[in-house]
């Protein structure tokens, strides 16, 4: 879900033509589903034509995940813990990816330093965008030799290496 703050710059007049010309391009590209989307829509629009300078808004978005994109990382997820070595416990492999891929809130530790907390990924509490850029951070990671070495310990660099491109590879990845 992203959350954007909108802040009004300086007075700077929008020409009558100018504003119409945004309105067409606007309204006539994307507009709100039925007529209660339409009014809710407008009525954005016209509050955020209507901030004065140093006025704020903030929207906040959701783009539904797809179920397709989200089977696919799951069963990615899957191969590669069953192909490694390391872990025995599924949902530790998992925080370790998330962790890995800098999908993480990071607190106080308990003794001063910053410790990462691995953040959610299920369908309902991450929209599609924020799934795609974990996803692809999650296979950069795989990708780097210290998480290879991580899931293959005892295996040689390169073998390591080519197990992992060939979980990967069987995902298109």
């Amino acid at each position: 879900m992203a959350d954007i703050t909108l802040v009004r710059q300086q007075q700077a007049e929008i020409a009558e033509a100018d504003r119409e010309a945004a309105r067409r391009a606007i309204f006539g590209v994307v507009d709100g589903l039925g007529d209660q989307g339409r009014k809710q829509w407008r009525r954005l629009w016209n509050s955020i034509f209507r901030l004065e300078p140093g006025e704020m808004l903030e929207i906040r978005t959701h783009k539904e995940r797809l179920g397709w994109y989200h089977r696919k990382h799951m069963a990615l997820e899957s191969k590669v813990f069953e192909a490694q070595e390391r872990f025995k416990d599924f949902d530790a492999f998992r925080d370790w990816l998330k962790v890995g891929a800098g999908h993480v809130n990071w607190y106080p530790g308990p003794k001063g330093g910053v410790i990462p907390v691995p953040k959610p990924i299920s369908y309902a509490r991450l929209e599609q965008t924020d799934m795609e850029e974990f996803h692809a951070k999650a296979v950069e990671f795989l990708r780097q030799p210290y998480a290879i070495k991580t899931l293959w310990p005892a295996a040689p660099a390169h073998l390591a290496a080519a197990m992992i491109e060939d979980v990967l590879g069987k995902f298109g990845e």
